[in-house]
């Protein structure tokens, strides 16, 4: 059946104004001790009439940070303050769930209580430099994490998943793509582990699959979601074969019933240029619409698309929803916009990380030009 980006759609027991969903997207305006400020409020608010706003990635506890001024979700605090936002997007008629991630490998003992040394499945540094509160400094080689200390971080995300719920969250995706920690463990390039974590795609989605056993236990499954990037190179990842690997990770995910599946198709780092123009269509290694066939749940698309690119995607059935990043950061009112039309904010991209207001809550909606006669 064809399918319209601009329809209702029903996830799980939720139904949502329209396919359209706000891409996570870390934007480094929390305070030192990962609390999102007032205007944090305001910038979700103003974006709820997506679909679906999946909040950018909160840290599933201290040992997990891996950038400055970047949310958490694993103290009272941050609860409160994620409050304040999901009580206004509720109160605009929005739905928003939160991403949780625990950074691994990508973060810096700087970050990090006692100034730790960052943990990963394996003792492999990954190319590049962490983004610090001194600036940029070269990423260390982490420590490979012990079998016995595995259970702890499966209990962090726990607690993280109750915390979203008390801040009344409408669910959590959990973040295993990008090449943060359980990212790490799905890919053989950062993975070199010979126990039950490691070795074969089996036992390399092991943490991801216990992962999602805990925080199941906190949410009906239906509130459950899962960020996948099967290609993605971001933070130095590599897989020998994503799309036999991730068609059986993608497969083993459906024994959750899950609310969804988000994947980003493609390298992040490839470019898709302004005008909406993919050039990443003639190298892409991975059969997409392959993947998306393992899945017998709801798929989230993302990467690169935007209007006319998401439209063709729903009606072929190539996804059920279409994520949008940057188009949804400019233009509060990107629904509207894209519904009647309408042209598009530009994006600065200097003020995408770190800042206030500006370039925050300030891209306008949008104004007709039209006077009706006197």
């Amino acid at each position: 059946m064809s399918a319209d980006l601009f329809e209702p759609f029903r996830l799980g027991d939720l139904t949502l104004a329209n396919r359209m969903v706000m891409a996570p997207m870390t934007r480094n305006r929390a305070d030192r001790v990962g609390v999102v400020p007032p205007m944090t409020v305001a910038y979700y608010q103003q974006r709820a009439s997506a679909g679906l706003i999946i909040a950018e990635s909160a840290h599933s506890s201290a040992d997990g940070v891996g950038y400055p001024f970047t949310p958490g979700i694993y103290t009272d605090a941050q609860a409160k303050g994620w409050l304040r936002v999901t009580d206004a997007v509720h109160s605009a008629g929005g739905r928003i769930f939160l991403q949780v991630f625990h950074c691994g490998r990508i973060s810096h003992p700087s970050l990090l209580p006692g100034n730790a040394t960052p943990a990963a499945p394996s003792a492999q540094r990954a190319a590049g430099q962490a983004m610090t509160y001194a600036g940029m400094q070269d990423f260390v080689t982490p420590r490979a994490l012990l079998t016995r200390e595995i259970p702890g971080v499966v209990a962090q995300f726990r607690h993280a998943a109750a915390m979203a719920q008390r801040a009344d969250f409408d669910g959590v995706e959990i973040h295993a793509g990008n090449g943060y920690l359980i990212d790490q463990f799905l890919r053989d390039g950062s993975n070199h582990r010979t126990d039950a974590y490691g070795g074969t795609v089996q036992n390399r989605a092991r943490l991801l699959a216990e992962i999602l056993d805990a925080v199941c236990t906190e949410w009906p499954s239906r509130r459950v979601g899962v960020r996948l990037t099967p290609e993605n190179s971001f933070n130095s990842m590599a897989d020998s074969n994503p799309q036999e690997h991730f068609e059986y990770i993608i497969r083993d995910l459906g024994r959750h019933d899950l609310a969804y599946v988000h994947v980003l198709e493609g390298d992040m780092t490839a470019d898709v240029e302004a005008g909406g123009i993919d050039r990443r269509a003639t190298t892409k290694a991975m059969d997409y619409r392959s993947l998306r066939a393992n899945f017998a749940g709801t798929y989230i698309a993302n990467n690169g698309y935007y209007l006319a690119r998401a439209q063709t995607a729903l009606r072929h059935g190539a996804a059920d929803l279409i994520a949008f990043g940057v188009p949804f950061l400019a233009n509060p009112d990107l629904v509207r916009r894209y519904r009647e039309g309408l042209p598009l904010n530009d994006a600065d991209p200097s003020t995408f990380y770190g800042g206030g207001e500006v370039g925050y809550t300030d891209y306008p909606l949008y104004r007709s030009t039209y006077l009706p006669a006197a």
